[in-house]
């Protein structure tokens, strides 16, 4: 009961009034469900948001008919939105276990991600994937000289620094540790990493990015950063192991941010941590074009969903507002020593 009350007259009252309304929630995701091609979409969704054109090269859709089931999905309670600049990406919504359906979803979608995808679908989401990277690298490429003076207008790393610092305090990391960090850009954070660590290991898929953190590295003297070019799922495939993977305002960058968590999870030492830092959600659309955003900051639920499904724990979290409307997240998480499943 939703009250104190202990008469059995207003209990039932209560009841009359409450079970209607759930049953009418279950009867609509049940027949929101029905659909092998509203399957499909909540397959397609597992781990990933995705615009509508984008949905629509993905599986093959009309726009008209592929809209007339998102917002049956929608209505459901199925799938979510967010808003990046003018545009809309549609994601499974995050579980609240204080939510009447709760049980029901999550065992939706534990079922539906035992469903395998079409190859033809698959080739697509990897299209979508690379198309979405390779816009990424352009804009690097080009502006690599550029990028720190325009990154500055959003949040430079000495705001926030000094917090950074901290949270690594907390992981009572020896000296001889090994810490990696994915998108260094130019190289600012891995000259205190290389301070603290005997091993620092930089992962970038940016050529042009990766030559200057190398110059600056040279110049200050940290014979102990080895620098990878690439993304981290190659650092995965070549077996590189850390003790504290470091993610320093990248995430908006990179083009499946759910990935990175597994791929975090992969790049850990049992019982390592993860440290990002990011921005929270923003409606700044000309940094798209100015720093080359794929997205506009994250929810700190998103982030943490994120992370626990790739049995990662959250020990700390730190918010900074900035003065110029931007705010900043930091978030340490921890590797599982016995990683539990847990649906996406």
């Amino acid at each position: 009961m939703t009250n104190t009350l202990t008469a059995s007259a207003t209990d039932n009252v209560t009841d009359a009034v409450a079970m209607p309304m759930s049953e009418s929630f279950l009867a609509r995701a049940c027949k929101a469900a029905a659909d092998p091609l509203r399957l499909k979409i909540l397959r397609v969704l597992r781990a990933e948001s995705f615009g509508v054109l984008e949905l629509c090269h993905i599986l093959d859709l009309a726009q008209p008919k592929l809209s007339h089931h998102l917002k049956v999905l929608s209505n459901a309670g199925l799938v979510a939105t967010r808003r990046e600049g003018n545009s809309i990406f549609y994601r499974r919504p995050l579980l609240a276990t204080q939510s009447p359906l709760a049980l029901f979803n999550q065992a939706l979608f534990r079922s539906i991600d035992q469903l395998p995808l079409e190859m033809k679908v698959v080739e697509h989401l990897n299209q979508i994937r690379e198309e979405r990277a390779r816009s990424s690298l352009e804009f690097f490429a080009k502006n690599a000289t550029k990028f720190k003076e325009h990154q500055a207008l959003v949040a430079e790393n000495t705001q926030y620094a000094a917090n950074i610092r901290e949270l690594i305090k907390l992981t009572l990391l020896p000296p001889n540790a090994t810490a990696i960090e994915i998108g260094p850009g130019e190289g600012d954070f891995l000259a205190e990493l290389a301070t603290q660590f005997d091993q620092v290991i930089a992962i970038d898929n940016s050529t042009s990015m990766l030559e200057i953190a190398q110059q600056k590295a040279a110049q200050a003297g940290h014979p102990n950063i080895k620098f990878i070019h690439g993304e981290p799922l190659d650092a995965v495939t070549r077996n590189i192991k850390g003790d504290l993977l470091v993610c320093n305002m990248v995430l908006h960058h990179i083009a499946s941010p759910a990935a990175t968590f597994q791929h975090g999870y992969q790049l850990l030492l049992d019982g390592g941590y993860m440290l990002l830092a990011e921005l929270c959600p923003h409606d700044q659309s000309w940094v798209k074009d100015s720093c080359g955003d794929i997205w506009l900051g994250f929810e700190p639920e998103e982030l943490r969903h994120w992370a626990e499904a790739a049995s990662l724990e959250l020990r700390q979290s730190l918010f900074l507002g900035l003065r110029n409307g931007f705010q900043v997240q930091l978030h340490l998480f921890q590797k599982r020593l016995n990683p539990t499943p847990i649906n996406h």
